[in-house]
């Protein structure tokens, strides 16, 4: 049975089960997501120098900590915008099936999106910083992407469903 086939019974049922099987899918791109914010920075802290990981900086409200240096900030930050670019064309497309003006809802989610990743930004190293010393710095760094991205998911879902809500035409 195609995607299609099941997005089209769930139309049939009714707004509220097309809902349901839209937050289903949109669960399955945002595991994909989880899986890009949570691991990636791992990936890409690699090459980094403990210097540039650990390198003290201050930029706007963001403030760098014993544990978490401009090379953390810069990995955790790279993924959740990747995540993010990902997350949006699948779920336009695959989730909520629509053909919304890109010109015009891109960038109201990036507008969005800066917003959040802000906001994770400032939550990512001062929950890293008080994880870092009880489960060590790779943990509190995945643990850290993992707890911002499970608020990102609760927040995007409805901001998604706005945006995305004109269909594709048969």
């Amino acid at each position: 049975m195609s995607l299609k086939t099941i997005d089209q019974k769930a139309k049939e049922k009714g707004k509220g089960v097309e809902t349901l099987w839209q937050l289903v899918k949109f669960m399955v791109v945002s595991m994909g997501a989880f899986v890009i914010q949570t691991f990636l920075p791992l990936l890409l802290k690699l090459p980094m120098s403990d210097e540039f990981l650990y390198r003290e900086f201050v930029f706007w409200i963001f403030k760098s900590t014993a544990d978490v240096g401009l090379g953390i900030f810069i990995a955790a930050n790279v993924s959740n915008v990747l995540a993010q670019i990902v997350s949006f064309f699948i779920n336009r497309d695959k989730t909520f099936n629509s053909s919304a003006n890109i010109a015009v809802t891109l960038p109201i989610y990036i507008v969005f999106t800066i917003a959040l990743i802000c906001f994770s930004a400032w939550l990512s190293p001062t929950l890293i910083t008080a994880l870092g010393s009880k489960v060590g710095e790779n943990l509190a760094i995945s643990l850290s992407g993992a707890i911002c991205g499970a608020i990102q998911f609760f927040l995007y879902f409805p901001v998604d469903k706005l945006l995305f809500r004109k269909p594709k035409e048969e």
